[in-house]
């Protein structure tokens, strides 16, 4: 059997954010521009696959096929914003990190993260005109189309807009880092696929806030014409769905598990 029990898994946990916690800058940046990489790609990956689909047909579909990128992305041992939203909280309750090192971890695995989502959202809207000559066709139209809606809607229901942004950021990140979490939880690399797809799918159908996906998905939409200036997408996507994703990971998820097995685990 090589699934570790809870307890043998915040170990796992801990010695995840040493690791994390000891990146030189670096490593940090060159780990989060792969994964913003490839987490675009993998949103690029669900919009093909529910291409000409609708309704919840197609969510199942988007959700069944976006974890491709996560999956790599555990495997290869990357750096993903989101989940170390977890995993450095764990670390940090569980004294085997400091707050500094969190903070500085966050920071530059952030801007990791942003680079390699704008840098393939830049290469994808280029393929999809063929070098801006022509119309970008029906996927790119839907990306326009849900780049909007991810700001223009929220933007225009204002206050309760932006809260509701918040709030999806919040419940998605309670999900993606329980991925990065159930990452660890098996030796194997078919029992780390098929643990983190359990929840990673689960939010990408449920149309969740992901911030990282959203540095892929508005700024394709907008280099491919949407009508949405940098000041909106900042105010009315990144920025509370951003917040959303700590709350999520580090509350709902981080300090949740830790203080659940605080009192049941040999480390403390």
């Amino acid at each position: 059997m090589d699934h570790h029990s809870p307890h043998k898994l915040i170990e796992e946990v801990h010695a995840a954010s040493i690791k994390k916690a000891g990146l030189d800058v670096r490593s940090m940046l060159l780990k989060g521009w792969l994964s913003g990489a490839l987490l675009a790609l993998s949103t690029m990956f669900a919009f093909r696959a529910f291409d000409g689909l609708s309704g919840g047909v197609a969510n199942i579909v988007a959700g069944v096929t976006f974890p491709v990128g996560f999956a790599i992305i555990v495997l290869l041992g990357l750096e993903l914003v989101t989940g170390n939203f977890a995993v450095l909280t764990m670390g940090v309750l569980g004294k085997k990190t400091k707050m500094s090192a969190l903070l500085r971890n966050w920071c530059w695995v952030y801007v990791g993260n942003f680079l390699g989502s704008v840098f393939v959202g830049g290469l994808m809207a280029f393929a999809l005109t063929k070098g801006f000559l022509h119309e970008p066709g029906p996927i790119g139209d839907r990306i326009v189309e849900v780049a909007c809606a991810k700001t223009l809607t929220y933007q225009h229901d204002g206050a309760n807009g932006w809260m509701a942004a918040l709030v999806k950021g919040v419940l998605c990140n309670w999900l993606v880092a329980l991925g990065t979490i159930l990452g660890l939880v098996s030796s194997s690399t078919v029992g780390k696929v098929l643990a983190v797809w359990l929840p990673i799918a689960t939010f990408f159908a449920l149309a969740l806030e992901h911030s990282v996906v959203n540095m892929f998905v508005i700024p394709t939409g907008m280099f491919l014409g949407a009508d949405i200036s940098v000041a909106q997408w900042l105010l009315w996507n990144q920025l509370p769905v951003t917040l959303g994703n700590v709350i999520g990971g580090a509350v709902f998820t981080g300090a949740l598990l830790h203080y659940s097995h605080k009192h049941h685990h040999p480390a403390y």
